[in-house]
């Protein structure tokens, strides 16, 4: 039986290189926000959320993430109404994806919005992965070319990491490269003992 881990952590917390880690040894990886976004760009879906949200967040016919970014984060029911369309989809492709990796022991889901989404219930294992608030600003402004109060604001949006480690099974902190990776090791090893 394979045994989902949900990996989690705040925005900047790393949580996509430790996927990446977890990756590189053979262990497979859904990065939920890459497969959102892919869904997000079907046809389908891209109606369902014109429908919802208006015509003010197109470009070309088409959904442009820059002004959906400002009006979702700027106004938490619209964030709520987008994440009721996402979610849902997003639920049943992972689930197919599951099932085409059910010959793994380990499968890991990577997002965000573990717990937000109600997704954690889906996981055997939850591991939050943190860093210092500084850091993880430096590091979303670095990655997205944002500003300070924009990181602040997605931040606000999110769960904090003492909501998310009341509710893991384990946690790492991710600060050095090297250590991180002795970290997701001793937890891979204690799950595959299990």
């Amino acid at each position: 039986m394979t045994k989902i881990i949900g990996l989690t952590g705040g925005i900047g917390s790393g949580k996509t290189s430790v996927a990446r880690y977890m990756q590189s040894l053979g262990i497979p990886v859904y990065i939920a926000d890459e497969e959102a976004k892919k869904l997000m760009e079907t046809p389908q879906m891209e109606q369902e959320i014109v429908n919802a949200l208006g015509h003010d967040i197109l470009t070309d016919n088409h959904v442009d993430k820059n002004k959906l970014a400002q009006l979702v984060f700027k106004q938490p029911d619209k964030l709520q109404q987008l994440n009721s369309i996402v979610h849902p989809k997003v639920k049943q492709h992972f689930d197919q994806w599951v099932l085409e990796h059910k010959n793994y022991p380990l499968v890991v889901k990577e997002t965000a919005i573990l717990f937000e989404s109600g997704s954690a219930t889906n996981c055997d294992v939850i591991i939050t992965v943190t860093a210092p608030i500084d850091l993880r600003i430096q590091r979303v402004i670095a990655r997205d070319n944002t500003t300070k109060e924009q990181v602040m604001q997605r931040m606000q949006n999110q769960w904090t990491d003492e909501q998310r480690l009341a509710k893991s099974d384990y946690s790492i902190n991710n600060i050095s490269v090297k250590e991180t990776e002795s970290q997701v090791n001793k937890i891979l090893n204690l799950l595959e003992n299990q």
